[in-house]
């Protein structure tokens, strides 16, 4: 039948058996293998890199052409000072521990979690090996291969106590919670050692995770490789504002390389050094974070883990429509609303599993000082929870330490429909005064006046009157006379309003994306669990169509050339494996590269101009002629039909319907 159900759930996932898949298919590979490889850096060959470019043009679709954003191509070596004012120099770090004997080293926070999940497992199967039962459901999954490890064995059935037991589960709840002191707090406590030696761990420690340059042949000029391509919207944002015509919000949008300095990376494409990001910089008003098109995804239901939630120590998702969890306060605002509906939508149409995706929210520490709301797009893998999308609401944070930095004008100029008239405390200068009073001094005792908010201000005015006050400037303490400053209260009239955007940011890492697509992908023939299958979607299928000529008859070669042309001039990929092997091991490995359709060219096809159309999951065949087949190739690659609607225009293949030679 060609709507049979498919059963891809017989045999349990294998890791090694996926990772086995992709380096025999080439989608990815250890950079520099032949010479030994470097931890955290990899190579995409021909099917990963046309599976992560079909994901990225899928991507561009769905967020730059849709929703009309600003496309931008930014530097990768960024100057020092850039990332100086951001605070990723002085911020962007991970706290690592060094093993006291062997020096080996490792992210503290993912160190202490392998350990807590190796004692709880130990815990599970210790309670059923007492109760004479299996493990119930699954072991809590591993982050890295740290798991794999003299720690994991030594915990292995060992009964805890059940206080602790609740302890480690809500300790594990909140880590992502916790700073640098307080994960050395926990491995004293919980006496965490090395996974790979069972040794004492030094205390944590910063290890900032940039990548250092130095630019030009003398080297004076100081750089980074990026951490991120975000920087590089706001440096340009005059010129983005002046391109949108002064209007706000709008969007830009850039696809990129960015680097990090990982202290352990230990989960393959999880954890690299070297990845590609896509993100975009949403510039809104910060008095009106409505989205005009909120409503089209009000109504999209979302697996929800509130900050509230894991401070309780719980990881129980809220199911909830994204309408409500705005209206009720639980998600910001409407914008940041808005992008966690369609960062769903994007990873459900590329083929993720949605039972297997949440969208956790920052706790206090966890978020960085300037956001005022952030919520992680995780999804499951063997790895356990992998965050691989950030959509965080950044305030105004980076527009105003780079304006305040170079001195440029980082704000937008609105015309007010009508006056706004209010009474404000003004100060005046008198700068002849001051500047021979304070000499070098002079500019920062200005700024410092001038810095000072309305109900400062009063105060001074009253306290100038009295006959002095005072400011703080560069850590002193000034004295400012009435000859120095006046202050006065004046009515103002504006017409321009004039304010510094907020940014609402969704950042994704496509290559963890990537990976975990392919674990959702992945599962083996019921018949067999060695024949790997990638149910990848055409969307974004490495390649769409494998052509098969079901022999070496130079009658069939013609047809097979010119289906290939036809099918790839309607920018459909198709491959053409006219190898010796059998037709049933062709189509197995092109299974294992995702491929969802295959056309068979057999000797009908000569004298009828018929060919058969092969479905991926179902193994279901349906025939047609050359140019049904083709057309509905086309539909089902576009989006526009689904199998099921195939098998309505093409007829059922019962196998006889090829002639002979």
């Amino acid at each position: 039948m060609s709507t049979q159900t498919v059963k891809k759930d017989t045999h349990p996932f294998e890791r090694a058996q996926l990772e086995a898949l992709m380096t025999k298919r080439f989608f990815y590979t250890q950079a520099f293998e032949i010479y030994g490889g470097v931890a955290g850096f990899y190579d995409y060959g021909p099917s990963g890199a046309a599976l992560q470019a079909n994901i990225l043009s899928h991507w561009r679709n769905h967020f730059i052409v849709e929703e009309d954003m600003l496309e931008v191509d930014t530097t990768v070596l960024t100057l020092a000072d850039v990332l100086k004012t951001s605070g990723h120099v002085d911020k962007f770090a991970d706290w690592m521990v060094k093993d006291t004997k062997s020096g080996e080293i490792y992210r503290a926070d993912h160190m202490v979690e392998n350990v807590i999940e190796a004692r709880l497992k130990g815990d599970q199967e210790a309670r059923a090996a007492a109760e004479g039962r299996a493990v119930d459901g699954p072991a809590p999954a591993p982050k890295t291969e740290e798991k794999k490890t003299k720690k994991k064995a030594k915990a292995a059935a060992v009964k805890l106590d059940d206080a602790l037991v609740e302890e480690y589960k809500q300790t594990l709840a909140r880590l992502d919670d916790f700073n640098g002191e307080q994960l050395g707090e926990l491995i004293k406590k919980y006496d965490i050692r090395a996974p790979a030696t069972d040794n004492e761990v030094t205390p944590p420690v910063e290890f900032n995770l940039m990548f250092e340059s130095n630019i030009g042949p003398t080297g004076q000029v100081k750089g980074y490789l990026r951490p991120e391509t975000a920087q590089g919207h706001f440096v340009n944002f005059e010129r983005l504002l002046e391109f949108n015509n002064g209007r706000v919000p709008f969007a830009s949008a850039q696809i990129g390389k960015s680097f990090r300095n990982e202290i352990s990376p230990r989960a393959g494409l999880l954890r690299v050094r070297e990845f590609v990001m896509a993100e975009i910089e949403h510039f809104v008003d910060p008095q009106n974070k409505s989205h005009p098109r909120f409503k089209e995804v009000a109504h999209v239901v979302v697996p929800l883990l509130p900050r509230e939630t894991q401070e309780s120590g719980s990881t129980e998702v809220v199911t909830k429509s994204l309408g409500d969890a705005v209206s009720t306060g639980m998600i910001d605002n409407e914008t940041l609303g808005y992008f966690i509906g369609r960062i769903y939508l994007f990873l459900e149409s590329i083929g993720i599993n949605t039972q297997r995706l949440r969208f956790r929210q920052h706790m206090s520490n966890e978020m960085a000082h300037y956001a005022s709301d952030c919520w992680d797009a995780e999804i499951h893998t063997s790895y356990g929870w992998v965050e691989c999308v950030g959509c965080a609401d950044r305030s105004a944070y980076d527009l105003t330490v780079h304006a305040k930095k170079t001195k440029r004008d980082m704000t937008v100029q609105e015309a007010l429909k009508e006056p706004k008239v209010y009474e404000k405390y003004v100060p005046t200068i008198n700068k002849k005064v001051l500047g021979p009073q304070f000499k070098k001094d002079a500019r920062v005792v200005e700024e410092a006046i001038l810095a000072c908010d309305q109900e400062r201000l009063r105060a001074m005015q009253g306290e100038l009157e009295a006959g002095r006050t005072t400011v703080s400037a560069g850590g002193n303490e000034f004295e400012i006379l009435p000859e120095h400053c006046t202050i006065e209260l004046k009515t103002i009239k504006e017409s321009i309003r004039s304010y510094v955007p907020n940014v609402i940011e969704p950042s994704f890492g496509i290559g963890r994306i990537f990976y975990a697509l392919l674990e959702h992908s992945y599962w083996a023939r019921e018949e067999d669990k060695d024949r790997g299958v990638l149910s990848l979607p055409p969307l974004v299928a490495p390649f769409k169509v494998l052509i098969v000529p079901i022999s070496s008859n130079e009658k069939l070669s013609p047809i097979a050339r010119e289906v290939s042309r036809r099918l790839r001039s309607a920018g459909i990929t198709a491959r053409i494996d006219d190898s010796s092997a059998t037709i049933g091991r062709r189509y197995a490995r092109n299974d294992e590269l995702g491929t969802p359709f295959a056309c068979t060219i057999d000797f009908a096809s000569v004298s009828k101009g018929t060919m058969t159309l092969r479905e991926r999951d179902t193994t279901a065949q349906r025939i047609g002629s050359i140019d049904e087949v083709i057309d509905v190739l086309k539909e089902l690659c576009a989006g526009r039909l689904d199998w099921a609607g195939a098998c309505e225009r093409l007829g059922e293949y019962n196998g006889t319907q090829d002639v002979d030679q």
